[in-house]
C-alpha cells in the first residue's frame, strides 16, 4: 500500500536522445511521473517505448537530457562521480534484463557485492548473501558459477543481489521473463513484501501480464510518452474491451 503523501520519485518533463542527425531516436519525450513511497509502479508498453531508459534515468545509471528528476529529494545530476556511486550504492537495487552477474564469482559472492561496496565485512557479506540466496529459492546453489546455473536460477541471483543490501528503491526491468508462473510469482511476492516496508519503492518494466496483480499502479508507455495510468484491474479490462 502506498503513502500518497510522500512523493518518493519525481520526475518532471524528462527527455533522453540517443545518436544525432538521421539516426537520431527520441527514446523519452516528456516524461512526468510521480513513484509514491511504498509504492509497487509497473511499466509496460511495446518494445523501444522508452520503458528501460526511464528506469535507467530513474536509478541514476544514465544522464537525461533534460527535465527534472529526483529519488528520495536528490537529483543525480547535481551530484559528483562519487556521491551519485554512494547514493546509489546505499539506496538503490537493480535488477538487469541481462543478469549481469560475474561469471567468476559464485552466486553467494555475486549477491554480496552491493554489501562488499558498501564496507561491509567480508565473512557477513556473505552469510547475508546465503540468506538471501535461501529466500528467493536457491539456498542449495550458494557455491555455484552462473554458467552452472539456468536462465531462472541466474535472475533469482540477480533479484537476490538487487535486494541484499535493503534499498529504498528497487528497479527492475524485465524480473520474472526467465521464469515460469510459480516462481515468477514467488519472486514478486518477496519484491511487494519487500517494497511495502518502511516506505520502500518498487519500480518494475515487464511484459508478464501474469504479473499485474502485484502492482499498486500501471504506467503505459508509448513511443517516448507515458499514455496512461491506472490501477490493474482498470487497464486489464481496459485491454480486454480493445
Amino acid at each position: 500500500m502506498s503513502n500518497q503523501h510522500t512523493i518518493a520519485v519525481r520526475c518532471k518533463g524528462v527527455t533522453k536522445t540517443y545518436g544525432s542527425g538521421d539516426t537520431q531516436v527520441h527514446a523519452l519525450s516528456g516524461i512526468d511521473l510521480d513513484v509514491y513511497a511504498g509504492e509497487h509502479m509497473m511499466l509496460v508498453g511495446p518494445s523501444g517505448s522508452g520503458k528501460t531508459t526511464l528506469i535507467s534515468i530513474i536509478a541514476g545509471v544514465l544522464d537525461r537530457d533534460h527535465g527534472e528528476c529526483s529519488v528520495f529529494d536528490h537529483d543525480f545530476n547535481a551530484m559528483g562521480h562519487n556521491e551519485k556511486t554512494r547514493f546509489r550504492g546505499q539506496n538503490i537495487g537493480f535488477v538487469f534484463q541481462l543478469f549481469n552477474l560475474i561469471p567468476t564469482l559464485t552466486a553467494a559472492e555475486n549477491v554480496a557485492v552491493p554489501l562488499l561496496i558498501n564496507g561491509v565485512k567480508q565473512s557477513k557479506a556473505l552469510q547475508k548473501a546465503r540468506e538471501m540466496l535461501h529466500r528467493v529459492g536457491l539456498g542449495n546453489r550458494t557455491f555455484s558459477l552462473p554458467e552452472e546455473l539456468s536462465g531462472g536460477q541466474q535472475q533469482r541471483v540477480a533479484i537476490a543481489r538487487a535486494i541484499v543490501h535493503d534499498p529504498r528503491l528497487i528497479v527492475c526491468d524485465e524480473p520474472t521473463s526467465a521464469l515460469d508462473h510459480e516462481t515468477g510469482h514467488k519472486i514478486m511476492e518477496i519484491l511487494r513484501t519487500i517494497a511495502t516496508d518502511n516506505g520502500k519503492v518498487l519500480i518494475v518494466v515487464t511484459h508478464d501480464a501474469r504479473i499485474f496483480e502485484f502492482a499498486d499502479r500501471i504506467a503505459e508507455m508509448d513511443d517516448g510518452r507515458i499514455t496512461l495510468i491506472t490501477d490493474p484491474h482498470h487497464y486489464v479490462l481496459d485491454k480486454k474491451k480493445k
